[in-house]
């Protein structure tokens, strides 16, 4: 054909148009505004939940009367404090419930976001604070009932403050790391810098054996998630046969219907699991800081009215019966709650100590009695009347974990009935967690999950395992987290939602044969490995420095 001829155009051949890798389309899906509608309904929201707490806050310091602006400003830095542990909680935990869903099309990117935290809020909001109050337990006692002096403050700043700073790091790599280990291991470094600072007055540091137990909840969800998610996907292709559930999407499509409701099912549980589980961390801190700059209002529990003081009356007559019996008539006592914040602290049980108990629970008794409310004590005596009550709960929650142990008695089952009896109203009166802080908890969970989820996201979405995430592997990981989050809250322990999905989604592929992007994987454990003395040494440095400032 000569030069400048021209071609027919039956001749012309369309070239195909290279189809877009998914991953760059869900890309795209995941960098879009979530819109105008959603935006107005988020901002809608959060005024409103800003405005409730805020209200109920003013309202509950409206008469505490105090003499200076000092402890409202602290009170105002150290909420922040706490609520931006919170918002980065959200980057990490919030943002791996909705990992699956994004990554199957299930839902859209950012619908999936906010469905995510509405269930955090529902799951925040019905959750017993049992959770919160087992991580406080794992600091030393003279500063939980120092909280509202130097070395309180000290104590609770460090530890957010360290948690704050790991977890940030971690997310800007991307990494799934846990703000439960980060928290405890804040708490593990300040307990031991408190002992090392006072060698020779008995305070104490860690204690080790609740620590313990802790740890071994927070180091064995990860193996659980890894090999129950795995097993229930072999579970699944032994039993159901339907081929599209073992499929990875195609294109942007969504599952079929029931794939697809099965897989919202699923998040929805892990979301309302986690704000069950991990939105307590935050509440336990929120609440000590309360207690420690306006006690008036938070010490004790101002709902406890008439009727439940002669309650508490009676169960605490019924507590002094049972101490009548095991009192040595030899026993001698200074200060009942030196005596007994002595045992808490070196689980060494003499006969002096069941006479200071016994001492403690008349005197807590007159106390409340005669002021016929816990609203009616006087500001002054607010936070005595807590800390024994607090010592006093402590001391029994120990005796019966160690029945017979270092001298403890070993009460009979009648016995330990009236004793636990008691016990529950004592810590109805000190460990309760107002409406309004589970709902700023929840708001900054949320706000977290808006501002920080893609990277967590796309780590485990697509940085686990070599293959694409299939519509059963994202069910058995999410089914077997949320099994583990209930569980471990039903039991009152801290678990590590990141942990516990993430290692899930690694079962899933390994079962499926899929393989594992090693080098993801040796950064998560890396992080894992580090979270804990690395959170230690961040909070115990920063508690040495703040208690030469407070």
């Amino acid at each position: 054909m000569s030069a400048g001829a021209r071609i027919p155009l039956e001749e012309v051949v369309e070239i195909p148009a290279i189809p877009e890798h998914p991953a760059a389309l869900l890309h795209e899906k995941m960098s879009k505004s979530p819109g105008a509608i959603g935006m107005i309904v988020f901002g809608i929201a959060l005024t409103g939940g800003l405005a409730y707490a805020g209200q109920q806050l003013a309202c509950d310091l409206s008469g505490t009367h105090l003499l200076s602006a000092w402890p409202y400003a602290l009170l105002g830095l150290a909420l922040l404090i706490a609520l931006g542990f919170e918002f980065v909680n959200g980057f990490h935990d919030t943002a791996n419930a909705v990992a699956t869903v994004i990554y199957t099309h299930s839902l859209e990117p950012h619908v999936a976001v906010v469905w995510s935290g509405l269930w955090n809020l529902i799951g925040v909001l019905t959750s017993s604070g049992a959770v919160a109050f087992t991580i406080l337990s794992l600091l030393p006692v003279e500063l939980i009932l120092q909280v509202g002096k130097g070395a309180g403050f000290a104590m609770v700043f460090s530890l957010l403050i360290a948690a704050i700073i790991w977890n940030l790091s971690t997310w800007w790599f991307g990494l799934p790391a846990s703000s439960s280990h980060t928290l405890i291991g804040s708490i593990i470094g300040v307990g031991i810098a408190n002992q090392l600072m006072n060698p020779h007055t008995g305070t104490s540091g860690v204690d080790w054996e609740q620590a313990g137990g802790v740890f071994k909840v927070l180091l064995i969800s990860p193996l659980v998630g890894f090999g129950c998610a795995a097993i229930l996907l072999l579970i699944l292709k032994l039993f159901v046969k339907n081929k599209a559930l073992y499929e990875s999407p195609k294109g942007t499509e969504p599952p079929p219907l029931w794939i697809r409701a099965l897989l919202i099912l699923t998040c929805t549980s892990v979301s309302f699991g986690h704000g069950s589980n991990d939105g307590q961390k935050g509440m336990g801190l929120i609440m000590l800081i309360l207690i420690g700059t306006v006690p008036t209002a938070y010490a004790l529990n101002h709902a406890v009215g008439f009727s439940q003081v002669q309650n508490f009356a009676v169960v605490s007559q019924q507590a002094e019966q049972v101490f009548n019996h095991y009192v040595s008539p030899n026993a001698v006592i200074g200060d009942a709650r030196t005596n007994l914040t002595d045992y808490i602290r070196t689980k060494q049980f003499d006969q002096n100590t069941m006479l200071a108990a016994r001492q403690m629970v008349e005197e807590i008794d007159n106390e409340v009695v005669l002021y016929k409310s816990l609203n009616g004590v006087p500001a002054n005596q607010q936070t005595n009347v807590r800390n024994d009550m607090y010592v006093v709960s402590e001391a029994l929650r120990l005796i019966a974990k160690y029945p017979g142990k270092n001298g403890a008695p070993t009460f009979t089952a009648a016995e330990n009935k009236s004793l636990a009896a008691y016990k529950k109203q004592l810590d109805n009166a000190t460990k309760f967690i107002p409406t309004w802080v589970k709902v700023a908890v929840a708001i900054a969970l949320g706000l977290g999950t808006m501002v920080g989820w893609k990277r967590i996201v796309v780590t485990v979405g697509e940085k686990i395992g070599k293959e694409h995430l299939t519509y059963a592997q994202g069910a058995a990981a999410e089914i077997t987290a949320a099994l583990t989050i209930l569980g471990a809250d039903h039991l009152h322990m801290p678990v590590s939602t990141t942990h516990v999905l993430s290692s899930g989604v690694a079962g899933t592929m390994m079962a499926n044969g899929s393989g594992l992007q090693l080098s993801t994987i040796r950064n998560i454990a890396l992080a894992w490995i580090f979270t804990l003395p690395v959170a230690a040494l961040l909070s115990a440095g920063i508690f040495v420095l703040l208690r030469h400032f407070m």
